[in-house]
């Protein structure tokens, strides 16, 4: 089960010269999940701007020494240049998103002006700065928001803008490389590099979001990368960075574990939101109850009615035991058992009733609500 707690990092915002950082190549990683927690990266909480740029930098004195010069060729060579090929053709599609509690990255997705981003970007916001990659600004307005997917999208009205292509994240294998492309620390067009290390991670957001289709990848993920474009070597937009991984332990970043949104699912929530202003095909599946964390396990506090909980026979009072032969220690065990699931899918739940007794239900999921 991973696990996660928001942070937000100071913003160091200040109109900036694009920077390309291509961060140290790091091995894929297959490490468990558990106990690990990961952090969604909202809008990264605005400072007042410095006069003479956002970082300052100071460097030893440099000092002459003999050495060979080294000619890259070859195969370096070529994937040097496609790296290169590939951050020039996407920048002018990755934007800056700001509210008035911070900032975050967008991806623009067609040439009427939508772009996509992460639902925790703009937060409960409806109007926003959008900065393009030549740094022309322009005012956004929310088109529609899907916090269970983490995906919104917000409209501005401009000419010669240019669309990023959404590949398909279906076709990722381990070990693919990718960029990380957004505005982390407020340092605009910034762009990391690294593998994916595994596919449809399922991960918790701070909120109890459960993403059940995360791409994991070691391509560093900072405060104000939420809402860009995690790229593959032909240009197509694969995800959107969301979340880094926190020890728990240590209480800090976990180097080299980043999440990101499938494109697949991102075009799924981002086509409803544009055509109607909601998701009414989720494809997520949905109980229809309320729940509050128990010492026993998750206590349900509401029921839906006519819910496929109400329709099994479940009742407020319950405690959730376990789904399928999985125990629930905690609702958001809960919530990510279902997640996994689609609506349709048939379980079986154990629980226990107010009187002590114990029962099992078969309960048919449905399609989580707009």
């Amino acid at each position: 089960m991973v696990t996660q707690t928001r942070r937000s990092g100071r913003r160091l915002a200040a109109p900036i010269a694009s920077l390309v950082f291509v961060a140290a190549f790091v091995a894929a990683c297959a490490a468990s999940q558990t106990g690990v927690t990961t952090q969604a990266f909202a809008g990264l909480t605005s400072t007042p701007t410095p006069t003479n740029g956002a970082v300052t930098a100071v460097l030893p004195g440099a000092t002459t020494t003999p050495g060979t010069t080294l000619t890259v060729s070859g195969p370096a060579l070529t994937l040097q240049d496609q790296f290169v090929a590939v951050i020039k053709q996407v920048t002018p599609s990755v934007v800056v998103i700001e509210t008035d509690t911070g900032l975050g990255s967008g991806i623009i997705y067609d040439s009427k002006g939508d772009i996509v981003t992460n639902a925790h970007v703009v937060g409960t916001a409806t109007s926003f700065k959008v900065t393009l990659s030549n740094g022309k600004s322009y005012t956004g307005t929310l088109v529609g928001s899907y916090p269970p997917d983490d995906v919104a999208v917000v409209h501005i009205t401009a000419t010669g803008l240019v669309p990023a292509t959404f590949g398909d994240s279906s076709a990722l294998s381990v070990g693919d490389f990718v960029l990380a492309m957004g505005n982390p620390l407020g340092l605009q067009s910034s762009v990391t590099e690294g593998i994916v290390s595994a596919l449809g991670r399922q991960v918790s957001e701070p909120t109890g979001n459960a993403l059940p289709d995360a791409i994991q990848t070691s391509a560093a993920i900072n405060p104000g990368n939420s809402g860009g474009a995690l790229v593959d070597l032909n240009g197509q937009v694969v995800g959107i960075p969301t979340l880094e991984a926190t020890d728990p332990q240590l209480g800090g970043a976990a180097v080299g574990i980043g999440f990101a949104i499938s494109s697949n699912r991102a075009k799924i929530v981002a086509d409803q939101l544009i055509a109607t202003g909601k998701v009414t095909n989720s494809g997520r599946a949905y109980m229809g109850v309320q729940l509050r964390d128990g010492t026993n396990g998750p206590f349900i506090v509401a029921v839906t009615a006519g819910g496929p909980a109400a329709t099994a026979g479940i009742a407020v009072g319950d405690i959730v035991l376990s789904v399928d032969g999985t125990p629930t220690p905690d609702s958001q065990t809960l919530i990510e058992l279902v997640a996994a699931h689609h609506p349709g899918d048939v379980i079986k739940i154990q629980v226990q009733h107010q009187s002590g007794t114990d029962s099992t239900f078969s309960l048919t999921l449905g399609q989580l609500p707009s």
